[in-house]
């Protein structure tokens, strides 16, 4: 049996913050197989996000580490996510929507003070229709927002929060402690 590799500082130091933080109720982190040809060093997250018990968005988070840095990212960490969820009709044709899904990118990393340089993405919104034997609920819309930032330093916890800020936003959760209206029940109901 082979002896186990010693994981870089910063990789290792980059993984303890992605695992340190605990996300809002919401929200299920499972630590999953990360691509191995995109860096010599690699772990990655999926999420997901439930609402009154119904699945409503999912995602990833993928870490890559090059220890010999990497000039487009501009340092030798870098955070790649893909987001996706679905959205009443309404809102998945709203033209305005591909420029907010990106600011909830932004807002939710600047908001956690997770520093940052070398952002990039995409955000694409879908409409689909079933027909014939595909035939089924009427037309749902979906967002899916791909991304990915190099990290200012090893430390990311803030980025996964940040992370799971993003999540929530996409799935149209609350903020934390406030309840919908919707979610209320009158006095003395079951």
């Amino acid at each position: 049996m082979a002896p186990p590799i010693a994981l870089p500082e910063a990789f290792a130091r980059a993984v303890a913050g992605l695992r340190s933080a605990t996300p809002r109720p919401e929200i299920t982190l499972e630590e999953v197989g990360a691509p191995q040809r995109l860096a010599p060093y690699a772990f990655a997250l999926a999420a997901t996000v439930l609402r009154d018990g119904d699945e409503v968005a999912t995602g990833r988070l993928i870490l890559l580490h090059d220890p010999a840095g990497h000039e487009a990212w501009q340092g030798t960490l870098r955070l790649v996510t893909y987001v996706t969820a679905e959205l009443e009709v309404d809102l998945a044709a709203d033209p305005l929507l591909p420029g907010v899904g990106w600011t909830w990118l932004t807002d939710a990393l600047d908001a956690q003070d997770a520093a940052h340089r070398a952002i990039g993405g995409t955000v694409t919104q879908t409409m689909s229709t079933r027909f014939g034997d595909l035939a089924g609920p009427p037309t749902v819309g979906d967002i899916e927002i791909r991304a990915s930032w190099t990290p200012v330093n090893d430390d990311l916890t803030a980025h996964l929060l940040g992370w799971c800020a993003l999540l929530a936003d996409t799935a149209g959760l609350p903020p934390p402690g406030v309840t919908a209206l919707s979610d209320r029940r009158p006095a003395g109901a079951a």
